[in-house]
This record gives C-alpha cells, sequence and structure tokens, in this order.
C-alpha cells in the first residue's frame, strides 16, 4: 500500500474563555491554530493526522511540506514503525524536536488511522485497548492571570461536571481562588510551563502544599534539567509532571532514570506520534509511573490522544482544554458533556474532519504534494 499523495491544511477557528484573551507565548490567544495532513494511499485509504501546534503551525508545516511530505510518497504506509525510525535518523541533523519531529508525529498518526481503517478497527482497540466508550476529562483552563477570573473558569467547569481542573498559572493567589472555588470535591493540578529555578520551583511547591495539588506540571527551566527536577519532586512535596516537551523515548528514560516524575506526559503530537507514545508507555510501565497523555489541541491529535488515553491509560482522565470553539470539523467528538468525552467507534481515528468545516476555516489552500 503506497503512499500516492500527501496534503497540508491550516485551519484558525476562534474560541471562547470566558474572559478576554491573554498573552501566551509572546501573543494573545484567541484563535486554535491547527495543522492537519492528510496521507492517500493507492489503494484508496487515507488518513488525517496533526502536528503541533498553535503558533509553531507555520514551522510545522513548512517542515511537513519541503521534507517530511515529499520523503513519504512512494513509501509502504503498512511499514509505520519502520518508516518512523528511518525518517528520524535521516532527519536528525535538523534536530531532535521542534517542527521536523512535529512534522514527522503528523504523518505518524496519519499512517495509525489508515491502519485502523484498514483492519476495520477503531485505533484503541487495534492497540489492544478497553472497552471503554467514555473517558473522564479533566478541564485544562488556560490563562487568566486575575485571581476572580481563575475561580470563575474554575467554578464554570465544576458546573459543567468536570471532577478535576488544571491551571496554567504561576502565582500562589491564583491557585487559592481556584481551591476556593472549587472546594474539596474537585482535583485541582498546576501547570506552571517552566518559569522557575530548581530553587525557586521547592520553594513554591512547599508554599502551594496547603492548596492539596494533586500534580505541579513542568516546574523547572530548561525542562531538560531532569535532576533538577528530580531534587523539586524529592523536596517539594507535591506529585511531579512532565514530558510534554521531552525529545523522544530516551529523554522519558532520562527522566525516569533520574526519578525526577510521578507522571509521564507525551504529546502525541509533538513527541513522534502514536508510535513514540506506545515505546514510552512500556517504558513509564517497567519503571512504575504513570502515563498521563498531555492533549492541548483540537485537530487529528484530539482524537489520537482519546485512543491513546483509552488504550494505554483508561483510568487516567483525558485532557481537554477548556474554551468553547466557534466550529470543529469533528463536531462532537470535540466536546465533554459532563466532564466526559466520547472513544469514537468508527474505524481508525474514528471519524475524518468535516470537508465544510475546513473550506470555511482554512487559512490559504491546502498544499498537495503527489508521487
Amino acid at each position: 500500500m503506497k503512499i500516492v499523495a500527501v496534503e497540508s491544511h491550516l485551519l484558525r477557528v476562534a474560541f471562547d474563555m470566558g474572559a478576554p484573551p491573554r498573552a501566551f507565548a509572546g501573543a494573545a490567544w484567541s484563535h486554535m491554530d491547527t495543522l492537519f495532513v492528510r496521507v492517500v494511499t493507492d489503494q484508496g485509504l487515507e488518513g488525517w493526522g496533526e502536528g503541533f501546534g498553535h503558533a509553531a503551525c507555520p514551522a510545522t508545516r513548512a517542515a511537513f511540506d519541503t521534507q517530511i511530505g515529499p520523503a513519504a510518497l512512494g513509501r509502504d504506509a503498512r511499514d509505520i514503525r519502520g518508516l518512523m525510525g528511518r525518517m528520524l535518523q535521516q532527519f536528525h541533523l535538523f534536530g531532535r524536536n521542534g517542527p521536523l519531529v512535529y512534522a514527522l508525529s503528523a504523518l505518524d498518526i496519519a499512517l495509525w488511522d489508515i491502519a485502523g481503517k484498514a483492519a476495520g478497527l477503531p485505533l484503541c482497540r487495534l492497540l489492544g485497548g478497553s472497552l471503554a466508550t467514555v473517558l473522564d476529562a479533566y478541564a485544562s483552563l488556560l490563562r487568566y492571570d486575575e485571581p476572580e477570573l481563575v475561580a470563575a473558569a474554575a467554578a464554570r467547569a465544576a458546573a459543567q461536571g468536570y471532577k478535576a481542573v488544571k491551571l496554567h498559572e504561576i502565582g500562589v493567589p491564583q491557585v487559592a481562588a481556584a481551591r476556593r472555588a472549587l472546594g474539596s470535591g474537585v482535583d485541582l493540578m498546576l501547570d506552571v510551563n517552566c518559569p522557575w529555578t530548581v530553587a525557586q520551583a521547592i520553594d513554591m511547591a512547599q508554599r502551594l502544599g496547603e492548596y492539596d495539588l494533586a500534580w505541579l506540571e513542568e516546574p523547572v527551566f530548561p525542562p531538560e534539567d531532569h535532576k533538577g527536577l528530580a531534587r523539586v519532586r524529592r523536596a517539594g512535596g507535591i506529585a511531579i509532571s512532565a514530558g510534554e516537551n521531552a525529545a523522544g523515548l530516551h529523554d522519558f528514560h532520562s527522566l525516569f532514570e533520574a526519578e525526577a516524575v510521578d507522571n509521564a506526559q507525551p504529546s502525541v503530537a509533538k513527541i513522534g506520534g502514536i508510535t513514540e507514545v506506545v515505546k514510552i508507555a512500556a517504558l513509564a510501565e517497567a519503571h512504575s509511573v504513570r502515563l498521563v497523555p498531555h492533549c492541548a489541541y483540537f485537530g487529528a491529535g484530539y482524537l489520537a490522544s482519546i485512543h491513546l488515553n483509552a488504550s494505554l491509560a483508561p483510568d487516567v482522565p483525558f485532557e481537554r482544554i477548556f474554551v468553547d470553539l466557534e466550529a470543529s470539523p469533528y463536531h462532537d467528538l470535540v466536546t465533554a458533556p459532563d466532564g466526559k468525552v466520547r472513544v469514537p467507534d468508527g474505524p481508525g481515528l474514528g471519524r475524518d474532519p468535516d470537508p465544510e468545516v475546513m473550506r470555511r476555516f482554512r487559512l490559504g489552500e491546502p498544499t498537495v504534494l503527489r508521487a
């Protein structure tokens, strides 16, 4: 089954977070930018993937259109593990993380979508997963900065049925406000996105101890400082989560050997796709580290993340960014009624994106490459 065409599509969809958007990663975040890729085979099967993401989408698209996509043409779509291994080695000179790996992630997800369709199985069943039809989700709030806005957003999430809420704040007053709004019946997590030195992170973890956090996520910069992160884990008194910025399997191996994390968080659209997450899951199990897949997107990577949760970590809540999208090519599959997400039951990822929604929200024309 040969790959005969690849495409890239960049979508921009407005969202509502319940407050004016805040600057994040250097820009005011008011739209969800998503890079979709489509892979077509000579047997008529096609698959959809997603490469990370947001403000990095143009760079990831350039990597896909100029390097990853052309290199995939003519290859056997069934040889996913072999193809990914060869391409990771072929392109390693250009980076072991970042846009090239994000683009490879998109290709890998699309190939697994094709594999599921060829087998007539949803991806979670193809991976040997459970029979779960729904998963508990946690509301992953964007950054609000002001404590009263944090409290209001946390209360909205609880009212919508979420039993767990994750903040992206960096101050004690914001965490305190969320805990007061939630009470003791809702789990609270905190992702701070690598702002502190090791000493600062230990100090903050100790100051945050009274708010009963389920975990503290990525407290140390740089994220490669695994020994420093392990010091925070030992001294801070809070479970540590990390991994969305890791560079593949061996970076996770280093995290585990350093005893730096309680929860491993591979991000399927960043780490190298489904193939790499499956490897990391086995390594995490061998080190008695809980797998908690990271999901900060709403495209094909979102569906892939649901399937990975259902197959590899069915008892772990699924991360859903707590925003209301203007529209989605997957319609109801990206909603979380009563704080739960549905596991798609169609073959592959479970649903192809709605072409009309794709046309409405696409930025420019798709790039199409053919063998």
